[in-house]
């Protein structure tokens, strides 16, 4: 694993920067390493954008931040074809869905036109002006933010587009010690203290590398089939717990399946590891399939929701 070094250091920079929030972190190189599209939710000011610039400023790709607003229209994202009078026809003019680190911020704030757009973007790596379509950049991720807290100018994400993130990350409040250092940092910043550098920037050939590195890492047929137990579970909860046979409307996909293996060899890369443990899989479970099982009425009434589910399952389905 050549690459590994480079991503061990990236994630010592990403901490210089970003006080606690560790699985945070994780979650943002595991994203970056296996081409997943990452959903981070929090109230305001847990820096959910800065950890995005911060990550993004340690890789030598193009980076964009897209504010997304009600009022934002598909070819905001994807750019438009412009008449130029010099050549008499019509040119494409690409939009900043065009780099490949694309930070869509309060992305529950765009239109079902606009989600439309970014739902192709995500899934096929293409967006389609005009009857053409162009291709995006092989390094291509969407890291998504979004506020649970504001309803107002929202608009719920689809099930089909939640489903193409790979992980849904919820972020917490940082702890009192965690604040001071915070408060402190901030200080030192305002006294003009040098903020901390990467020595070397990793190169998008690095990142694809380390991808095709990740989809080697050694998975056993057990675990894969723990991995299967597990997803499958989701589709059929009342067969571990009686009482939540009727608590789920949709389970996971197989997409889910595949998101666990990606992202549970990611974490063992980036824990120096050739080969996937049972843990790797039970750490990146809930952020895998949170936001892929759709709870009804009934559970909501009774305080279940799908972290509830996904944390049943895990205690309950055989560990290999």
């Amino acid at each position: 694993m050549q690459t590994q070094p480079e991503f061990i250091r990236l994630r010592e920079h990403l901490q210089s920067i970003i006080v606690g929030q560790y699985v945070l972190l994780d979650r943002l190189l595991i994203g970056l390493l296996t081409g997943g599209h990452l959903l981070l939710e929090s109230p305001p000011g847990l820096a959910k954008t800065t950890a995005v610039k911060a990550l993004a400023s340690g890789v030598h790709a193009g980076f964009q931040r897209i504010q997304f607003t009600p009022d934002l229209m598909p070819a905001d994202l994807t750019g438009s074809d412009i008449f130029d009078p010099k050549v008499g026809d019509f040119r494409f003019v690409a939009g900043p869905l065009f780099h490949e680190i694309v930070l869509a911020d309060e992305i529950n704030r765009a239109p079902p036109k606009v989600q439309s757009a970014l739902l192709e973007a995500m899934e096929e790596h293409q967006v389609t002006v005009g009857g053409r379509t162009h291709t995006l950049p092989g390094l291509f991720v969407v890291m998504a933010t979004q506020n649970p807290i504001e309803q107002s100018g929202t608009y719920p994400l689809p099930e089909a587009q939640l489903d193409r993130f790979l992980m849904h990350v919820p972020i917490s409040y940082p702890s009192a010690e965690e604040e001071l250092e915070i408060l402190r940092r901030d200080r030192r910043l305002h006294f003009g203290e040098d903020k901390p550098e990467l020595s070397s920037r990793i190169s998008p050939e690095t990142v694809l590398t380390a991808r095709r590195e990740v989809a080697e890492i050694h998975v056993e047929p057990t675990l894969e089939q723990y991995i299967v137990a597990l997803v499958d579970g989701t589709r059929r909860v009342g067969d571990w717990h009686e009482p939540w046979r009727d608590y789920v409307t949709l389970g996971a996909s197989p997409r889910a399946t595949l998101a666990l293996v990606r992202a549970a060899s990611a974490l063992a890369y980036l824990n120096g590891r050739e080969y996937v443990i049972p843990d790797d899989v039970i750490a990146v479970a809930p952020d895998v399939l949170r936001h892929r099982i759709l709870v009804n009425f009934t559970a909501r009434a009774q305080g279940v929701s799908s972290d509830e589910i996904v944390a049943g399952l895990i205690e309950r389905i055989p560990v290999p």
